[in-house]
């Protein structure tokens, strides 16, 4: 793919905007590239674009995945791969903007192959999980694939999980899959690398006040009818940052002020910690702005 626009950004640093900006002086399209933002029920609490903006230009990859699925970096290429094959991100220009460093990565440089994973297998391990727990699990590991586990915590359960499902699966380390790359989806020589550094007191600022719109647009009966899909607290979904918080004022464990203060806490960390990565992971390539500086940039 050619002359791709990539923005990237930690949480509430006006990336979205200044995507949406983009797409509309040069007639593009915009491709989710966040993983929260894929999950359909936690519109609000996960700050997807509003209906509104979804109208003004094609938006994709945004809400396509129930909250019962561990969406991956795999599955997302995936998905942007058939994107690609069905001529849907042919002729316009395509802006891929999100936080998910990983995301961006694989775009960039290609992900290995992973083997399909059989539903029975999936849902065997999963259950072990919840039978037994990550540290029995890890356990496990430690015993058939030694390598990989001495490189996970005993905590980690979904990286735990994984490994041994595509052991099972497929005969093979996980660390063989992954050591082989596959081949980068865009062009690197023609696309622009953006990536938004707002000042820490500024982005706490448009943290905080975010968080507070996003209650009064809903964020709580979101988290209802998540709760209510009674899944395994250890998916993806559960784990997006207000969730937990909510989910302890509403069974009476903490008051809702100090939810939200907790919510906004978290909010801020994990800010923190996508702006260290992409610091450090994030080539010369990318060229870094501050979020006043986009509007002016030509497309």
């Amino acid at each position: 793919m050619k002359n791709a626009i990539l923005i990237a950004g930690p949480t509430a640093s006006g990336k979205s905007a200044l995507a949406l900006d983009f797409a509309e002086r040069s007639g593009g399209v915009i491709v989710n590239t966040d993983s929260m933002q894929g999950y359909c029920v936690l519109d609000v609490l996960t700050a997807r674009p509003s209906a509104a903006e979804l109208a003004r230009v094609p938006h994709f990859l945004y809400g396509h995945v129930h909250p019962s699925v561990a969406y991956c970096t795999g599955a997302w290429l995936r998905d942007v791969t058939k994107l690609i094959d069905d001529g849907m991100l042919s002729e316009r220009p395509v802006i891929f903007v999100g936080g998910t460093g990983l995301y961006f990565r694989a775009l960039a440089e290609g992900i290995s192959d992973m083997p399909d994973i059989p539903p029975a297998i999936r849902d065997r391990w999963r259950y072990e999980l919840k039978e037994q727990g990550a540290a029995k699990l890890h356990s496990i590991l430690l015993r058939e694939d030694s390598a990989v586990a001495m490189q996970l915590k005993p905590t980690d359960s979904q990286r735990i999980v994984r490994a041994l499902e595509v052991l099972d699966a497929s005969g093979r380390s996980i660390a063989e899959w992954q050591a082989a790359r596959g081949r980068p989806l865009i062009d690197r020589d023609s696309a622009r690398f953006l990536v938004i550094e707002p000042d820490r007191a500024e982005l706490v600022e448009r943290i905080e006040a975010r968080f507070d719109r996003m209650l009064d647009k809903g964020a709580l009966d979101e988290v209802k009818r998540l709760v209510a899909l009674r899944l395994d607290p250890d998916f993806p979904a559960m784990k997006a940052i207000g969730v937990r918080e909510l989910q302890a004022a509403m069974a009476g464990k903490m008051g809702f002020p100090e939810a939200i203060e907790r919510a906004k806490i978290a909010t801020r960390q994990y800010a923190k910690r996508q702006a260290t990565w992409f610091r450090h992971q994030l080539g010369p390539e990318w060229q870094r702005l501050h979020p006043s500086d986009g509007a002016a940039l030509p497309v």
